[in-house]
């Protein structure tokens, strides 16, 4: 049978491609270099232009966490930001120091420029798949769709970490499908790569089968396979090892308070936390899901959002399936196989354990030459079905209008920002100067302790994922603080406009002392506020 997939890899098909090419992209580091330095701007600039990021996580632990290492806190409080709190904080140090250590913006716009060495990646990736069909219209194509992925755009310059693992995952994959069978060191390098962004980010373990999928169909498996895992393994300990070890020490379970029904840590009941708001609701529901998103239906996200990247990619793949079997034309190449496994295993483990849009950002960015390589073998004809040029500007006059409509169609999500002319740095009110013990029964309220004296404590009760175990370590460690006052009293905190759960308060033989007035803090989403109630002991 013939390979179409290896006619434009063919010298007939070379003079065509070249008719495509502009002359730079003939050199081996200019492109390279104008790429990386427009993505880094990309990403810079766009920060610059959406606003300073104070997204619900952010507020409820990535600020917390990295400032509770920094100053010993998880001996001293109680799970301020929930469930969350024991969360590897690792990946949240660079923008901590970047938010904190340089004036507003700067700070964010160096991450978010970071964020845009996605784009690059990109690049390579696609030079990868499609080698010297890769023309300036794929490269170009595959550029435009990748940059303007709503969940991407939408997490640029933000603290999300979904965003900064794409890069070893994307890194990863591209090596994976480079190493031809026989670059054995490019699979443990993948490995590190992907298992550094497990280790950091457990929800990228996903990402972590789509590799070993994909390496099951290498010129040498298990070898392949053996050097993916080796490289996993050592990239998540050096991550994520020395976090779990903390965590079995001190809670009895490596990843708590995740997969509790496992470990049994006496923290929190023998349950697995699960987020099932966003998961299909049966076969037909799920393979429905990109269509939801390409009319703008937000099954899986918080916020709206419109994408039409995987809708299209999915009409392609059948549509080259069928091509392929009508025609028995085999228009998938090895390498071909192979990143289509990394993406339908990632994402069918996605669907199945997730289905929450943010953690599929690196799905997102693989669209995009997902897109290009399919528009590319599915139009591609065996040599002598008609000429190479009229079949090169097909294809590329294709991939260009697939990438603007798909650009002009998106609709990127929104996790609240503010302008930088009116950056997050609130006022404490004189009430709250004094360090105090401080009862939380809302969230997301934990960013406020590092506002507050530092000699504070933080106390959260309203956590359903996470109650306070009766007589255990929380608990215990609550009761000691509540017996040893601090100058400031005892206050609760809760959003402004939420009702007061006293009842919580009950359990600690405390209530709202309506003799004193509350005081507010400036919430970070603008028009919101933390208000704080001083509390009295109940008669």
């Amino acid at each position: 049978m013939t390979h179409a997939a290896d006619v434009a890899g063919t010298d007939a098909a070379r003079p065509a491609d070249r008719a495509w090419r502009t002359p730079i992209l003939q050199t081996n580091v200019l492109v390279p270099m104008a790429i990386a330095l427009g993505s880094l701007l990309a990403g810079a600039i766009y920060t610059w232009f959406a606003g300073e990021d104070v997204n619900w996580d952010w507020q409820n632990y990535h600020e917390y966490n990295v400032w509770a290492v920094i100053n010993g806190r998880y001996g001293i409080d109680a799970l301020p930001a929930g469930f969350q709190t024991y969360f590897n904080p690792t990946v949240y140090f660079p923008l901590y120091y970047l938010r904190h250590l340089l004036p507003a913006p700067y700070g964010l716009m160096i991450i978010g420029a970071v964020h845009g060495l996605n784009l690059l990646l990109i690049y390579f990736l696609v030079r990868v798949l499609l080698r010297e069909a890769a023309t300036a219209s794929a490269i170009g194509a595959t550029v435009l769709i990748a940059a303007v992925g709503p969940m991407t755009l939408s997490e640029v310059g933000t603290s999300f970490s979904d965003i900064l693992t794409a890069l070893p995952i994307v890194a990863g994959c591209m090596l994976i499908l480079s190493a031809n069978g026989s670059h054995h060191g490019r699979y443990v390098l993948a490995g590190l790569l992907i298992g550094a962004a497990v280790g950091l980010k457990l929800t990228n373990v996903v990402y972590a089968l789509g590799a070993a999928a994909a390496v099951l169909v290498a010129a040498r498996p298990l070898l392949a396979t053996l050097c993916l895992g080796v490289g996993g393994l050592i990239g998540a300990l050096a991550t994520g090892g020395a976090w779990g070890v903390m965590l079995w020490r001190e809670m009895g379970n490596p990843i708590f308070p995740l997969f509790n029904a496992v470990f049994q840590s006496k923290e929190l009941v023998p349950m697995n936390i699960m987020d099932w708001q966003f998961m299909p609701r049966g076969l037909l529901d799920a393979l429905a899901y990109p269509f939801y998103w390409l009319v703008g239906h937000n099954r899986s996200s918080e916020y709206p959002f419109r994408d039409a990247r995987f809708a299209v990619a999915t009409l392609l793949l059948v549509f080259g399936i069928g091509r392929s079997l009508v025609t028995r034309v085999t228009i998938f190449t090895q390498r071909d196989i192979q990143f289509l496994l990394f993406f339908i295993v990632s994402y069918a483990t996605w669907l199945a354990v997730f289905s929450i849009q943010r953690y599929a950002i690196v799905l997102e960015l693989l669209c995009a030459p997902l897109i290009i390589l399919l528009i590319s073998r599915t139009l591609a004809v065996p040599f002598g079905g008609i000429t190479q040029g009229a079949s090169s500007l097909r294809v590329n006059s294709v991939m260009a209008a697939t990438a603007l409509l798909i650009a002009l169609w998106s609709q990127p999500g929104d996790w609240f920002r503010r302008p930088w002319s009116n950056p997050f740095n609130p006022a404490i009110p004189e009430q709250l100067h004094q360090p105090a013990n401080y009862l939380i029964i809302d969230k997301p309220l934990a960013y406020v302790a590092p506002l507050l004296p530092s000699q504070s404590r933080f106390y959260q009760l309203a956590d359903i994922a996470l109650p306070i175990m009766s007589n255990g370590t929380f608990d215990r460690r609550i009761r000691a603080g509540l017996q040893s006052p601090l100058p400031g009293g005892a206050w609760e905190l809760h959003m402004r406009g939420k009702p007061i759960r006293e009842r919580l308060l009950e359990r600690y033989g405390l209530r709202v002392d309506r003799s004193r007035p509350c005081v507010e803090i400036e919430g970070a989403q603008l028009g919101t506020a933390i208000e704080a109630c001083p509390l009295a002991a109940r008669e």
